[in-house]
């Protein structure tokens, strides 16, 4: 298991339903990395794909362009995501309490998780749902920074680099029988860290870690 249970622990214990009760209306992110991540969906999104939208909000980070079969995100606030222009449909969970997603086996060709992984207790259990839900060959991309809500986020997260953001998020892919050996996309490089270390840096730092089912796996 890639998580102690002590890595899991946050510092506000309280049902997360209710730190989200209220929508937040703003961005997390700034512009540089809403533009690396739209990016990376155009590189790695077909078009008519039908994509799940994990931990969603009131803004798409998909390409305007990008013709889509059905999205469906999922959130802790209805009317953040009621807000979200590309979503056909939502649904409200708390994965840190039932992380069963109630789609049938290979429904999706993409699944997303922007900004989001750094509040999940139990990452092992919701990427194997999501290989689960992949259809063959689908891909799932997970993207954050440095930034987070730091009593929600977990100790695991909370106490790590940046580095070790990265492989932590690789070990919770790297868990799942069936999801292929992850590949990492960044903005970072020994000149923008020293950069960031100096209190220079030129805008958030950017992380995509990107994994496909295989042909290999099997229903969950």
């Amino acid at each position: 298991m890639p998580l102690q249970p002590h890595q899991r622990t946050k510092l506000d214990n309280a049902d997360d339903a209710v730190f989200y009760d209220y929508p937040r209306l703003v961005t997390h992110v700034d512009s540089g990395f809403i533009q690396q991540l739209t990016d990376v969906y155009r590189e790695y999104l077909q078009p008519n794909s039908h994509v799940l939208d994990l931990m969603s909000s009131w803004v798409s980070h998909l390409p305007d362009e990008l013709q889509l079969g059905k999205v469906v995100g999922h959130g802790l606030n209805a009317e953040e995501l009621a807000k979200n222009p590309r979503l056909e449909s939502f649904f409200v969970q708390n994965l840190n309490q039932d992380p069963k997603l109630t789609y049938p086996d290979q429904t999706f060709d993409a699944v997303l998780i922007a900004v989001s992984v750094q509040y999940l207790q139990y990452p092992e259990a919701i990427f194997s749902e999501i290989c689960r839900v992949l259809k063959p060959d689908g891909v799932v991309i997970t993207s954050f920074s440095n930034r987070m809500f730091y009593q929600k986020a977990i100790q695991a997260w909370r106490e790590g680099t940046d580095d070790q953001h990265v492989q932590l998020v690789q070990s919770y892919i790297r868990s799942v029988e069936g999801l292929s050996d992850p590949i990492v996309i960044s903005n970072q490089t020994p000149q923008s860290t020293l950069l960031s270390w100096m209190g220079l840096g030129g805008g958030d730092p950017f992380f995509a870690i990107i994994a496909r089912r295989t042909s290999t796996a099997t229903a969950g």
